[in-house]
């Protein structure tokens, strides 16, 4: 099964609407879009708008591919359990979001062995057809905790700013 997620917060409907196509000239797949706020509503896929976090997290743990923007949940979710990723970020440029953070979000990712990111919708439907054939290791693992000199940092700057003036 295929599960493809734009996250909750913005629409995203040029990713929607390939995914859509990709489903219709593939019956044979089944495939789950989680479509948010977007205008476009899938005619070759079964979507729902936003699911409970519990329904979310079953689907992800079936899917065999996760296809999703570039949100850094939606990211940190698909290695807590060990899936492959296929991320296309959304571009201020094109309206789909405020900043092109998820660029450098996709920079900071792009070499986990789970994840492929890709710039446009032709480049994402190829790589569905290609990642169900040939999946890639789902071997990458998060750390539960930041790193010590993180949360030292952090307990510096809190500790600064609760002392009087």
């Amino acid at each position: 099964m295929i599960f493809a997620s734009v996250g909750s917060m913005l629409p995203f409907d040029r990713f929607v609407k390939g995914v859509d196509e990709w489903a219709g000239k593939n019956p044979q797949e089944e495939v789950l879009i989680q479509i948010g706020d977007g205008e476009y509503e899938p005619v070759n896929a079964p979507w729902v708008r936003i699911m409970p976090h519990s329904e979310y997290r079953d689907r992800l743990q079936q899917c065999a591919l996760f296809v999703a923007h570039v949100g850094i949940g939606s990211i940190l979710q698909a290695i807590e359990n060990h899936k492959q990723m296929l991320l296309l970020p959304r571009l201020a440029a094109l309206r789909e979001h405020t900043t092109d953070h998820q660029l450098h979000t996709a920079t900071r990712f792009k070499d986990l062995a789970s994840v492929l990111i890709v710039d446009d919708v032709p480049q994402l439907q190829a790589a569905i057809t290609r990642l169900l054939a040939n999946p890639l290791p789902s071997t990458d693992t998060i750390a539960p905790y930041a790193p010590e000199s993180m949360i030292q940092k952090v307990a510096e700057f809190l500790n600064a700013g609760s002392k009087p003036n």
